[in-house]
């Protein structure tokens, strides 16, 4: 499938929507029969039913559950340590404006009102209201109280910074840097753009402890001890 971004037009290229996510899932293999493909009313609802269920959240504890407990065993080695941490579904939460748009992808035009829709992504970022994700939070806070930097590297353009740090401040977190991507830096993949970022940390004396991401683009291309991956029904990007 080709794409949806870390957030934004004119940093990557077009999203895919759910339905060609649920195409690219039943694509059948060279020589088999065709594999069922759920309907895309079905694969709303079993996305529905994950997060209402509670099991989305479970997920994402169990995954930062043992990001945290790494990190414990890693301090007691010393060390210019840090973390690094995605923003969009992995610090913060848009779930709201992804729900006002039945899952659609929607980058342009007001999100007046979220709780009904439609709901630009520009305009919900900012509007800087995305909760956080709150087993992210209590890493970030305990990684702070011993002396661990914490970075967020996003995907987000750089025009942006003054709704995310907002945004960020407001959901609770403090942190030692916000990188963000430059606004015309156009990159085929995500790892293009962050593992080179991460490259710069370590050139700096962080070793990064831990590497938190939605998405797999978020933690491949090294520079980090150890990689965490919390679930994300919602979209993919490269």
């Amino acid at each position: 499938m080709t794409a949806r971004i870390a957030v934004l037009r004119r940093l990557a290229r077009p999203a895919a929507s759910l339905a060609m996510i649920v195409l690219a899932v039943g694509c059948s293999t060279a020589g088999g029969p065709a594999a069922r493909v759920p309907s895309l009313v079905d694969a709303k609802r079993q996305v529905t039913e994950y997060v209402a269920s509670g099991r989305y959240d479970a997920d994402i504890a169990a995954v930062v559950a043992r990001a945290r407990t790494y990190l414990t065993e890693r301090l007691a080695r010393g060390g210019k340590l840090a973390v690094v941490l995605d923003i969009d579904e992995t610090s913060l939460s848009n779930l709201p404006q992804l729900r006002a748009n039945d899952y659609g992808w929607i980058v342009a035009g007001p999100c007046a009102d979220p709780s009904r829709g439609p709901c630009g992504l520009l305009a919900w970022i900012m509007l800087a209201r995305a909760e956080p994700i709150r087993p992210v939070l209590e890493l970030a806070r305990f990684a702070r109280e011993r002396g661990v930097a914490v970075f967020f590297l996003t995907g987000r353009p750089e025009r942006l910074r003054g709704a995310t740090e907002a945004n960020l401040k407001g959901a609770g977190y403090e942190w030692t840097g916000v990188i963000l991507k430059p606004d015309e830096l156009v990159t085929p993949s995500a790892v293009d753009f962050k593992a080179a970022e991460r490259r710069n940390l370590a050139e700096q004396g962080y070793a990064i402890a831990v590497n938190v991401g939605d998405q797999l683009s978020d933690l491949d291309g090294g520079h980090a001890e150890r990689t965490y991956k919390l679930p994300n029904p919602f979209y993919f990007v490269p």
